[in-house]
């Protein structure tokens, strides 16, 4: 298969040509910087060291525009040996023959890399696929995005169809496609969230249910124990994706239980120990029975009588789904697409910790979030989890449920407690906000805030990618008419479609005695005594 045929004629070109652009750009960068540390500048009033820093984080950006540049190259070439030397084999040669004459390149390419005989297999199926998707060629070629990014646009592509892959590629490479993907560009996006964003958009269009797909892994779920150096040892669980996150978020909400002025162990730490409690006691952690204790394990006796923080998850859910007239997936906060089947689990029958929201069918926008209560801080504090999913700081991957609710712009600088003013920071880069001049854009109801950096470089937010709901096979109304037999079948579950964040039932009394934090002014007083007054957590 000649250049063309594979869809990476241009895209070669553009690679060479960026390499050359990407090296002068360098060379420029280094004369630059040996003049600032020459001396010559002397009296030019330039903050040199500022110039200096920014030069070095020019000349990554450039180093890694050309890394991927070059990894382009080497896929190509790669794909062609695979290609030349199938095409060197004789017409008539036996299957056998040809698997061998594959083996041979693979093992050639192995040695010319010096990497393992797995490795270049891997890398030359990686590289074919890449080569025959021209879109993810050519980004790769231009260097918008890493080869990381390429792999996993191989990876979620495989088992998909010819025209599964190209509608893959398509919705995230294609400006001129249909309902295309939102928000930051792949190549803005750290790997693990693009392929957070792949996967989503896979398990919605893949051609055999999430249903199907879920009960054949959940027959493979398993415990498997690997010893490592240094006396320690992995232990790790394949199971459900619902029982795993509330696995992860009962540990993560008994560990800031357990938080305080004399807890040594930081989070992390505290997730094994109790973990390991869990699972063989409290006595048994706390050394009973035991040839030895591990250090700074003794404190997690008693983890049952801390009084941990709930961890509250939202599932979003398409409405047909929920009523069991569709499969649909839905998303599990913190870990992705679920089975509809056990999204209605879930939320079946009041479960506590769980929030049920439902999307609109026409478009996927959320609709409303079940709640208990209407109180309006909760239910903002859980709108916003549902809009940003994580921590809304550039190439952050924190999903815990205790992220922070944070005010964009300041309460005491005339910042507004609604949906346009808030974010989720973990609690790492709510700090660094506040003591750097990182700065969010604004934020609004669908959409979360993209940032700014110390050295004015903007980062785009990540969006999450609404579709319209996977309708019945029912010959369906068109505009604001609903089907009959919702109406008349399910007129609690239609009544849900009405409510929304603009139109929440009135959450406070009509009291004079009441102080709207809205209407306060910036310098009143009042903000001094309320800041300063230490958060209790409800019961």
């Amino acid at each position: 298969m000649d250049d063309v045929g594979m869809g990476i004629g241009g895209g070669v070109g553009v690679a060479l040509e960026g390499i050359h652009a990407s090296i002068a750009a360098l060379n420029a960068l280094e004369k630059e910087d040996a003049f600032l540390a020459s001396g010559a500048h002397a009296g030019a009033g330039m903050d040199v060291f500022q110039r200096r820093y920014e030069l070095c984080l020019e000349g990554l950006e450039l180093t890694a525009r050309l890394e991927a540049q070059l990894t382009a190259l080497k896929s190509r070439q790669a794909a062609r040996a695979v290609e030349l030397q199938q095409a060197m084999t004789p017409p008539d040669a036996t299957v056998q023959d040809r698997t061998y004459a594959d083996m041979s390149v693979v093992e050639e390419i192995a040695g010319v890399l010096t990497i393992s005989s797995a490795a270049a297999g891997a890398l030359v199926e990686q590289s074919r696929r890449i080569c025959s998707l021209p879109m993810v060629f050519q980004a790769l070629a231009a260097g918008d995005m890493s080869w990381q990014h390429a792999r996993i646009v191989a990876d979620e592509t495989e088992g998909l169809s010819p025209d599964g892959a190209a509608s893959l590629v398509a919705h995230f490479f294609d400006p001129a496609a249909p309902q295309r993907a939102r928000g930051a560009a792949p190549g803005e996006l750290v790997p693990s969230r693009f392929r957070a964003k792949v996967r989503g958009w896979r398990e919605r269009h893949h051609p055999e249910s999430i249903e199907k797909r879920h009960a054949k892994s959940a027959a493979d779920r398993r415990m498997e124990y690997t010893p490592d150096r240094d006396g320690m040892a992995w232990v790790s669980l394949y199971l459900p994706g619902d029982t795993a996150c509330a696995i992860w978020n009962r540990t993560t909400a008994t560990a800031r239980g357990l938080q305080g002025p004399t807890e040594e162990r930081t989070l992390t730490q505290l997730r094994p120990d109790i973990a390991a409690s869990l699972l063989l006691g409290a006595g048994q952690m706390a050394g009973e029975g035991s040839t030895g204790t591990a250090p700074g394990t003794q404190g997690v006796t008693g983890i049952g009588k801390v009084l941990a923080p709930r961890a509250d998850v939202l599932v979003t859910v398409p409405v047909f789904a929920l009523l069991g007239v569709t499969d649909e997936p839905a998303v599990l906060d913190g870990f992705g697409p679920i089975p509809a089947s056990m999204a209605r689990k879930l939320v079946a029958d009041g479960a506590e910790s769980f929030y049920r929201v439902l999307v609109d069918p026409r478009d996927g926008a959320p609709l409303e979030i079940g709640r208990k209560n209407y109180r309006l801080t909760e239910t903002i504090k859980r709108w916003i989890r549902m809009r940003d999913a994580k921590c809304t700081f550039p190439g952050c991957t924190n999903r815990t449920p205790d992220n922070e609710t944070d005010h964009l712009q300041a309460w005491e600088h005339g910042g507004t407690t609604n949906v346009s003013n808030l974010a989720q920071l973990c609690p790492k880069h709510h700090r660094l906000k506040h003591n750097t001049r990182w700065t969010p854009d604004p934020a609004n109801k669908n959409e979360s805030p993209g940032w700014t950096s110390p050295t004015g470089r903007h980062y785009n937010p990540e969006h999450p990618d609404p579709e319209p709901t996977h309708w019945p096979p029912e010959s369906w109304p068109q505009g604001s008419q609903w089907p009959q037999w919702l109406k008349w079948d399910a007129p609690g579950q239609c009544q849900c479609l009405e409510a929304s964040l603009e139109n929440l039932p009135q959450w406070e009394p009509d009291d004079d005695r009441y102080v709207d934090l809205n209407d306060l002014p910036a310098d009143d007083p009042l903000w001094t005594e309320l800041l300063a007054t230490p958060l209790v957590p409800s019961g």
